[in-house]
């Protein structure tokens, strides 16, 4: 049966850890690919906006799961990355497929500004701090004639080349590939040298310091991998939907997005793609959910849209006291139970 144990760095360090994990991931993929021909229009418009959050979680995750920086800007980040790709394709005619790196490296080089202050504050002073930045880009938004204000700014679809993805189903493979080498950078990143130093800055930076490890830099780094996750997923967003408005990147997106990775579970990469799936997902089962209680009960229909964020909380809420670890943990568990079954121990 050969050993389970790693006996090298080169086994601790491999990106898939066994052949099972291979195997699995292979019929995942495959999965993916032919999905789509068996769904419909609305199904697949919600698989599109999973896919785009789970590109935004990857990267808050890192920023704050593994260096243990607390942003509340997230959205923020979004935003920069969709008004950068929609100004820059619409008033300079840059193509998407240029657009789309160079709204993620605006928005990092933005998120290596916000940075700094991550050098003194700590906690919910580096909270209150990214609040603040998330307000002033909102006001922003909101007043500069260039982002037409509450108005809205029309996107042009995304092209690569002379194809143009029109369909939802053209669109989901789009960001499905976009989301997968998302995903493999993020392990890559997490087994480098920059994934070790933000882990060790996260669980003691005194001690990491000591270590050598360049506090300044790696947390500056932190912002920015973070912040040009989040521009890539705000510019998938802005050429998805065709038409943006600051609305759409309020603080409530923020907060979403810290939902996402601690339901998910904190400080994996794994629980990021879990909590970004839930999150996304509870809006449309809660809106199937009216829509089948009005068909029986309309009362009741009108009585669970009205409490609709407090039932989303509420949901929230009962994973964190019944889940602390959050989704990850119960993936954890039960692939701990399968490997030792049929015993108990």
């Amino acid at each position: 049966m050969g050993s389970k144990f790693k006996v090298t760095y080169k086994e601790d360090m491999a990106l898939f850890q066994n052949r099972w994990v291979k195997v699995w991931c292979v019929i995942f993929i495959l999965l993916l690919i032919t999905f789509p021909f068996f769904l419909s229009r609305y199904p697949l418009s919600i698989l599109i906006e999973m896919n785009i959050a789970v590109i935004g979680a990857i990267g808050l995750g890192l920023l704050s799961g593994y260096a243990g920086q607390i942003s509340m800007g997230h959205g923020a980040f979004l935003a920069i990355g969709a008004y950068t790709s929609a100004l820059i394709t619409g008033k300079l005619g840059v193509p998407f497929i240029i657009s789309l790196p160079l709204s993620g490296l605006f928005a990092a080089l933005i998120g290596m500004i916000v940075g700094i202050p991550s050098l003194r504050l700590k906690g919910l002073y580096l909270a209150l701090a990214t609040v603040a930045f998330h307000l002033i880009v909102e006001y922003i938004l909101h007043h500069w004639d260039l982002t037409q204000g509450d108005m809205g700014m029309a996107v042009e679809g995304a092209a690569i080349g002379g194809y143009q993805f029109a369909t939802e189903q053209q669109y989901f493979y789009l960001t499905m590939i976009i989301t997968v080498l998302a995903v493999l950078c993020a392990k890559n990143i997490v087994r480098s040298k920059f994934g070790r130093s933000f882990m060790a800055i996260r669980d003691r930076d005194i001690a990491a310091e000591a270590l050598g490890i360049d506090l300044a830099k790696y947390k500056v780094i932190a912002f920015g991998v973070s912040a040009f996750y989040a521009g890539v997923a705000g510019c998938l967003t802005a050429h998805y939907q065709k038409w943006i408005v600051p609305g759409g990147f309020d603080l409530f997106l923020s907060l979403a997005y810290i939902a996402m990775i601690i339901i998910g579970g904190v400080g994996t990469i794994l629980g990021c793609v879990f909590g970004a799936v839930l999150i996304t997902g509870i809006p449309h089962v809660l809106v199937y959910i009216i829509d089948f209680m009005k068909a029986i009960y309309p009362g009741a229909g009108e009585f669970i849209m009205d409490i609709k964020a407090g039932i989303f909380g509420a949901i929230i809420v009962l994973i964190l006291l019944f889940q602390p670890e959050g989704l990850f943990g119960i993936y954890r568990r039960t692939k701990i139970y399968w490997k030792t079954w049929p015993f108990k121990f």
